[in-house]
């Protein structure tokens, strides 16, 4: 056991485990970068077989994490990824013990989510007024709260306008994946006016993704946050992304009565104190 090369496990992890797993694209890649920096480290301490793997290594590397200045967010999101190829180490008989269950994750400080003000918001909507789309997007992204990777997945069949109920406009349908379950969010009369007037401008290119870029594309996640920061700036609002918006919407939709498990479950919140915040920045609006 254990007779083969740090590298050569990565190899294994990234051509089976990830397969296996079905692991997101986007995650495949960070899990990837995490890994190689953490060998390249571990070679620099002479460690390159399995077997001469450590927690005193391991811990080594977390220490060395943080004399860096990395975030406690990211610290934690390495040490998680070091402790799935650990586990599929052990799985795979490369390793006796796993070593993956003693290993602590660093503690990932909480922050403050980043609101805009109402006049932010109106502030927002002018500077995309040139734009349909761009407006279309802001309005969908401060009424439903959606991701980004799930705006930029959005198909013409996951919107439906008009629909009775609810005093909404009309719904947006998020897609699970890998077992969750699909979310349908009402949006409101502002978000089905700017999108009514986007998709009678949108290019017929036989494209069923709404949103599109110049060419008739697929408007991909770096364009939209391109986008975005122009408008912020166009807005005067500086320090504000696509979650932001995200925060936006948790926060006024708990101010203005919806109950949190429904906001949670709009946002594809699986842990409840993940929404807590939302309801404490809502209470420091009605003080206000």
């Amino acid at each position: 056991m254990g007779n083969i090369t740090l590298r050569e496990a990565l190899d294994e992890y990234k051509n089976v485990y990830m397969a296996y797993r079905n692991f997101a694209e986007r995650t495949r890649v960070e899990y990837q970068n995490d890994l190689e920096n953490f060998i390249e480290f571990l070679g620099r301490s002479g460690i390159d077989q399995v077997k001469e793997l450590g927690l005193p290594a391991i811990e080594r590397y977390v220490a060395e994490l943080e004399r860096r200045g990395f975030a406690g967010l990211t610290r934690k999101r390495k040490v998680v990824t070091i402790r799935s190829f650990l586990t599929f180490m052990y799985q795979d008989g490369f390793i006796d013990t796993n070593i993956a269950k003693i290993i602590i994750v660093p503690f990932a400080e909480s922050t403050t989510p980043n609101i805009l003000t109402p006049t932010e918001c109106d502030r927002l909507r002018e500077a995309c007024a040139d734009s349909l789309r761009d407006k279309a997007i802001v309005e969908l992204l401060l009424q439903t709260g959606i991701k980004l990777s799930e705006l930029t997945r959005l198909t013409l069949n996951d919107i439906e306008l008009e629909r009775v109920g609810e005093n909404a406009s009309g719904f947006v349908r998020i897609v699970g994946g890998r077992g969750k379950k699909d979310r349908l969010i009402p949006f409101n009369l502002l978000s089905g006016i700017a999108l009514k007037g986007y998709l009678n401008v949108r290019k017929n290119t036989g494209n069923h993704f709404i949103f599109l870029n110049r060419f008739g594309n697929p408007l991909g996640e770096r364009g939209v946050q391109k986008m975005l920061k122009v408008r912020f700036a166009e807005a005067g609002i500086s320090g504000a992304g696509v979650h932001t918006l995200r925060h936006t919407f948790g926060v006024f939709s708990v101010f203005m009565g919806k109950h949190l498990k429904t906001v949670r479950e709009n946002l594809g919140l699986k842990d409840a104190r993940s929404a807590s915040v939302y309801a404490s920045l809502a209470r420091g609006l009605n003080s206000s």
